[in-house]
């Protein structure tokens, strides 16, 4: 067993200016949704850089998905097709909503839902599409709107790993889905601890949201009970969810949004890194964006196995686990999971690149806190590994 410290997956990085807008945040007296929320949100559309976006700061990704599909209408009897190779929060939220879910297979390249899978997938009950942007790298987005147009269908981005993302030149959130949703989990590329945005620019669908992600009331909160003037006075409009985000959280992604930039250039760094170094190993690295210049985000680094290796993956974990290297598997396809396979009677068979690249992958450390002599541990633990 190795005597160095224990190198985790995951950690966020939270500095000194974190710190003191969360004090500032409690000293206030206002730490639920309210100035700073809204100020977060003013400060994501700008990040994001075009006129007419609306940003709507919510408690999770999650929240984020459920209340865009519901804004757009989607109910019992339709059918929304997403990825088996993701969190099963991209399917869950069709679900809440009474709908069914279609899982499709990738594109054993990129790891990103297969256009053509969807295209066959597609039936009259199919009302949108969900693409994820797995790992980092941006979907082929053209090919997600060329079918949705062709069929008539609605497009909800995942955006969960995607900041700050580009395709063809321009931020994922900036093309022209119905929604995109960006998390700002705690191991994502910035973390409000818990939290996340949807992003719209269709006004009726950005009003809908902010009644919807406070128990359907049909006034602003922070509106109500910062008014000189009695304000007590609200509606009930529909029956809403629990979803908002709270300053407190607000108050970490005011300033995690513009270290962004920065966060970013450090984990292409390490990328490149564990390109150089691991490219003579039998391992399939992770793939770049097509368009040359388009940004990764480097949410997750996923190496997989090649056929050529001559251990498997979960030998491979072992061996690094126990020279105290942190890692983990991105992800356990939906289809395996009880829930899904039974609801829709799924097979592997029926997902072979997703569940080859399931048995072949692993991901590695990769975050801002990690030095240079952490990223060589891992090189080192993984040339070790597969010796």
């Amino acid at each position: 067993m190795s005597q160095a410290p224990f190198l985790p997956f995951a950690l966020p990085e939270i500095g000194e200016e974190e710190i003191a807008e969360v004090v500032d945040t409690l000293r206030s007296g206002w730490v639920t949704t309210g100035p700073k929320a809204r100020r977060f949100e003013q400060a994501f559309a700008e990040f994001l850089g075009e006129e007419g976006l609306h940003a709507i700061a919510v408690n999770s990704a999650t929240a984020g998905l459920h209340l865009a599909l519901e804004a757009l209408g989607i109910g019992p009897g339709d059918e929304v097709i997403t990825t088996t190779h993701t969190f099963t929060a991209t399917a869950e939220v069709v679900r809440y909503l009474g709908a069914d879910v279609k899982l499709v297979d990738i594109d054993p390249a990129t790891l990103n839902i297969d256009p053509a899978a969807i295209e066959a997938a597609i039936t009259p009950r199919t009302k949108a599409i969900m693409p994820v942007h797995y790992a980092g790298l941006a979907v082929d987005m053209d090919a997600i709107f060329a079918i949705a147009d062709k069929h008539g269908l609605k497009v909800v981005e995942d955006a969960a790993h995607a900041l700050p993302t580009t395709y063809k030149g321009r931020l994922v959130g900036l093309h022209r889905s119905d929604a995109v949703v960006f998390s700002f989990y705690a191991n994502k590329t910035m973390t409000t601890g818990e939290g996340g945005m949807l992003v719209t620019r269709d006004d009726a669908l950005a009003a809908r949201a902010k009644v919807m992600r406070l128990h359907g009331i049909n006034r602003d909160a922070f509106d109500r009970f910062t008014a000189k003037v009695p304000s007590w006075y609200y509606e009930i409009v529909a029956p809403g969810f629990k979803y908002n985000l709270t300053d407190i959280a607000a108050a970490l992604g005011l300033h995690q949004l513009q270290r962004l930039t920065g966060f970013q250039a450090r984990r292409e760094q390490i990328a490149r890194r564990y390109d150089e170094a691991l490219a003579d190993l039998p391992l399939i690295l992770p793939p770049r964006p097509v368009q040359a210049g388009d940004v990764h985000s480097w949410h997750l680094y996923v190496v997989r196995l090649s056929d050529a290796t001559p251990v498997s993956r979960d030998a491979v974990i072992d061996s690094l686990f126990a020279d105290g290297i942190g890692v983990s598997v991105h992800y356990i396809p939906l289809h395996l999971h009880p829930y899904w396979k039974e609801r829709y009677d799924l097979q592997p068979a029926q997902f072979p690149h997703s569940q080859k690249a399931y048995e072949r992958m692993l991901t590695l450390p990769l975050y801002t806190r990690m030095t240079d002599d952490d990223v060589e541990r891992v090189i080192t633990a993984v040339r070790k590994a597969l010796a």
